[in-house]
């Protein structure tokens, strides 16, 4: 097919992943025997694609206790990890396949759904999200696709399953997903059936866990297209009731520039940075509607405070106080805020300034204090309070003096702390 390299006549062009490994082994011992095991979903679309795969779903007509049987009489563990929903992991030499057996859903109510189990591949596959989501890949190597997924993934175009306002409803996480796919995907405008049902449907995300929102929105954030796709949610207000605040998009693409011209990975949680925290009490507000660990919080709050000082920054500070930022605040923090200073700035994301900068925090060693509470001690000052105070003032004036490491210069501002110190309690 145009734009596929990677299929022949509809079968996988590579089949050396079916004919040796733990995955062939797994369909070795789940295939045949009448019953028939296919690979689906992610691992298949991304096959096709040409892109490195290393988790691999199966899906079998075998129900859950003939697969479990199977897998064990082949030497096999077995975990039941769903049995309600049909799907036992099976576990070779360590990796996890984890595999269901073909169902249709009964009762969908917008997050989760009953199933009964059944025997039809087209029937599975139709109840899925997205066309490039629904194909399979049997161990004869052909490529099964009942939804006119493969011209789909030739196209570069993300489109729901059938009438998109259902898919959705079946899953409201859906309308998120939607979004998600479309920018690690597409190319080209959204499919327009596909927009138009997740802002119909958009009232139904309140009903999906916060957990589960954090973590689609992040998968999201670090997609290839994210800056252009973000862009089109913030646009259409289908952002501002999971935030409970108005995202800056623009802000948001200048970052993922920032991110480019630097040669970094995409970093979901300094996006998330940039589309809507400026403040302190927009990480704290965060947490809650993300229900984000105590780390990300913490990291989101730290950028923020630090970023408070920057405001109007329109070039970044020199060597000197780069490390100074690199002692108080850390690596991370600093490139944080030097990041989200720039793309307040206005400067351009490739600017030899702030790119300088950078390279700077990431390669400077981080400064540690060469005293401690003992070193002050041994000079002759007494009680904890004073034992503090003077350790603070020392390394005021270590910090003030550029972090120097010369021992002779440690002992004169060691020796220096300590005599104003003592004139102190005079």
């Amino acid at each position: 097919m145009s734009g596929l390299p990677t299929l022949i006549d509809g079968r996988l062009a590579d089949r050396k992943i079916l004919e040796k490994g733990r995955l062939a082994r797994a369909l070795e011992a789940l295939d045949g025997g009448g019953e028939e095991t296919r690979i689906v979903g992610g691992a298949v679309r991304d096959l096709v694609l040409g892109l490195k795969v290393s988790d691999f779903d199966l899906a079998t007509t075998a129900p859950p206790e003939e697969v479990t049987r199977r897998a064990e009489a082949a030497g096999f563990k077995v975990a039941p990890t769903g049995l309600a929903h049909g799907t036992v992991t099976v576990i070779v030499d360590g990796a996890p396949f984890e595999t269901t057996t073909l169902r249709e859903d009964v009762e969908p109510d917008g997050r989760w759904t009953k199933v009964r189990f059944g025997r039809d591949f087209a029937q599975d596959a139709l109840r899925r999200d997205f066309t490039i989501n629904a194909l399979s890949l049997s161990r004869d190597g052909v490529i099964h696709d009942y939804a006119g997924g493969l011209a789909d993934l030739a196209a570069r175009r993300v489109r729901f399953i059938g009438e998109a306002r259902q898919r959705i409803r079946e899953d409201y996480l859906r309308a998120l997903r939607f979004f998600r796919f479309s920018a690690a995907y597409g190319e080209g405008p959204l499919d327009r059936q596909g927009f138009l049902a997740a802002i119909q449907e958009r009232d139904g995300l309140m009903r999906l866990s916060r957990e589960r929102i954090a973590a689609e929105l992040f998968k999201l954030l670090k997609a290839a297209r994210a800056a252009e796709i973000v862009a089109e949610l913030c646009d259409c207000g289908l952002l501002i009731p999971l935030l409970a605040s108005a995202p800056d998009g623009a802000r948001h693409a200048r970052i993922a520039r920032i991110e480019t011209a630097r040669g970094v990975a995409p970093d979901p949680l300094l996006r998330l940075a940039g589309l809507i925290v400026r403040i302190e009490e927009d990480a704290d507000r965060l947490r809650e509607r993300l229900r984000l660990s105590n780390a990300d919080h913490e990291r989101l709050a730290c950028a923020a405070r630090a970023l408070e000082g920057l405001h109007g920054l329109a070039a970044p500070p020199p060597p000197g106080e780069l490390r100074a930022w690199l002692f108080a605040q850390g690596r991370t923090t600093s490139l944080d805020a030097l990041a989200l200073a720039q793309a307040d700035s206005g400067a351009p994301a490739d600017d030899a300034r702030f790119s300088s900068a950078a390279r700077f925090l990431a390669d400077t060693p981080q400064p540690t204090l060469p005293f401690s509470g003992a070193d002050v001690i041994a000079r002759g000052v007494a009680g904890g309070r004073e034992v503090g105070a003077t350790l603070k003032a020392l390394q005021a004036k270590w910090i003030r003096a550029g972090f120097p490491q010369e021992p002779e210069r440690l002992a004169a501002l060691l020796e220096e702390a300590v005599r104003e110190a003592r004139d102190d309690r005079r």
